[in-house]
């Protein structure tokens, strides 16, 4: 039986908007929306997710165990516009956690390695 960690990392690396994604989860539970508003502020504007692209991802990372829906009720400001219907949300799962908490290991391990390599080219 495979190891939880092999999982994980078979996983990696993220794509740019899927690393935010999960990102923008590890903060509490957001509705669609609020995630492309937040995926947009995280990236400063680099990544911004249609509709039609967040939900196949959304779909992709409930299929991972990544992330999990959580049915909410309306609040009622949102009740006047979608009468008695629950909005989606989503939050990251605890593997969902582990993935991105791998991912950046990775990343700082690929930044450091740079560093170091480049560190005696400046001005060389």
């Amino acid at each position: 039986m495979p190891h939880q960690d092999d999982d994980i990392h078979n996983l990696l690396p993220l794509r740019e908007p899927t690393f935010f994604i999960l990102l923008s989860l590890s903060e509490g539970e957001k509705h669609g929306y609020a995630i492309i508003k937040d995926v947009a502020a995280l990236s400063n504007g680099k990544v911004n997710l249609s509709t039609g692209t967040l939900y196949e991802a959304l779909a992709r990372l409930l299929d991972q165990a990544l992330i999990e829906r959580v049915e909410r009720e309306a609040s009622p400001d949102e009740g006047a516009t979608h009468p008695g219907r629950p909005r989606k949300a989503y939050r990251l799962t605890t593997r969902g956690g582990l993935v991105v908490q791998a991912e950046m290991t990775r990343l700082q391990t690929l930044l450091a390695a740079a560093q170091q390599r480049l560190a005696g080219q400046v001005g060389g």
